[in-house]
């Protein structure tokens, strides 16, 4: 493969200059260097603006920079418009972040009479429920597709920093969207988090994330919350098996675990639901799995291609199955 320095600068201070680079080619004095990148940039920074607030007029005049006020990206349009950007590859947003690079950059704003555009620029993947967190916060998202779809409209562009980094964003993409086309022993993380887009897509997805534990933790999904006496009962997915689970729990762990369990398996074998099992071993924390379902029972065999349709369809049956267990 031709070498690819966005395959060696993989963190977000790479990303940061990338994005600061590209913005910095709007201005329109960079046109006599190289008029297609001029163009795309400055339709760029049109997309960032427009993902917030509507503003028509021609990009002429740009300043952009990093690290002001600890904010990752900073844009000055037309002596008009400011934008601040939070710039996230693999990481999330952190307790009150985005609300404080808002509050400093509005205050900037109303002594330069400014308008404020706030950007979530995301190249990773993230779950719905957090996304909206960072809308809350006053953000507007651009998600990897988004900029996947920009680059690659761009093929008039010979730049070497811009194609290294339009492959780079490409083979994310890519990599991501391989739970549709390769066996499942051969999913890695971005697979997974790939596959739990597509489901957030068709099931009422609680969350997911990374769940640290010591055994060095694992990209977890929750869903389908329902009361079950003074807790909550719900479904987890641990990057394989397909757990039913009870918490928070804090007295009285292994009754209120045992009991839940017992309900579940009776109803399993009631149903004929072979493939419900007790867990290797039972734990005894704040959030416990009380059963089991194998991974090749609900998302198929380590040299099986995922059967998208059928997984949903199963989901669907165990989100049924834990309400006739209430």
């Amino acid at each position: 493969m031709k070498p690819n320095i966005f395959e060696l600068a993989t963190k977000e201070l790479s990303q940061d200059a990338f994005f600061t680079w590209l913005i910095q080619w709007a201005d329109s004095t960079n046109k006599t260097y190289d008029n297609n990148l001029n163009d795309c940039a400055q339709s760029f920074v049109q997309l960032l603006i427009n993902s917030q607030i509507n503003y028509d007029k021609a990009i002429q005049k740009v300043s952009a920079n990093r690290q002001w006020h600890n904010i990752d990206i900073w844009a000055e349009i037309n002596d008009e418009i400011f934008i601040i950007i939070e710039d996230k590859t693999f990481t999330t947003k952190h307790s009150d972040q985005l609300a404080t690079y808002k509050e400093i950059a509005q205050k900037y704003c109303i002594e330069k009479g400014f308008k404020l555009v706030c950007i979530y620029l995301k190249t990773g993947s993230e779950s719905i429920s957090s996304l909206k967190l960072v809308e809350k916060d006053g953000f507007a998202v651009v998600e990897r597709k988004i900029l996947v779809e920009f680059l690659n409209h761009h093929k008039e562009i010979k730049n070497e920093i811009f194609t290294d980094f339009k492959i780079r964003i490409n083979n994310l993409e890519d990599n991501t969207n391989s739970f549709k086309s390769s066996k499942i022993k051969n999913w890695n993380w971005n697979s997974w988090e790939g596959f739990y887009t597509f489901l957030q897509e068709n099931i009422k997805v609680q969350d997911w994330k990374y769940v640290s534990n010591p055994r060095g933790g694992f990209l977890g999904l929750w869903w389908h919350f329902l009361e079950w006496k003074d807790y909550y009962v719900y479904l987890q997915i641990e990057q394989g098996n397909l757990c039913f689970k009870v918490g928070e729990v804090y007295k009285n762990r292994s009754p209120v675990r045992n009991e839940w369990h017992n309900i579940i398996a009776q109803k399993a074998k009631e149903r004929g639901y072979t493939e419900i099992e007790r867990p290797k071993r039972f734990g005894t924390g704040t959030y416990m799995t009380v059963a089991i379902v194998e991974k090749q029972d609900w998302l198929g065999e380590d040299e099986d291609l995922a059967d998208l349709e059928a997984i949903i369809l199963k989901l669907k049956k165990y989100e049924t199955f834990l309400n006739d267990c209430l």
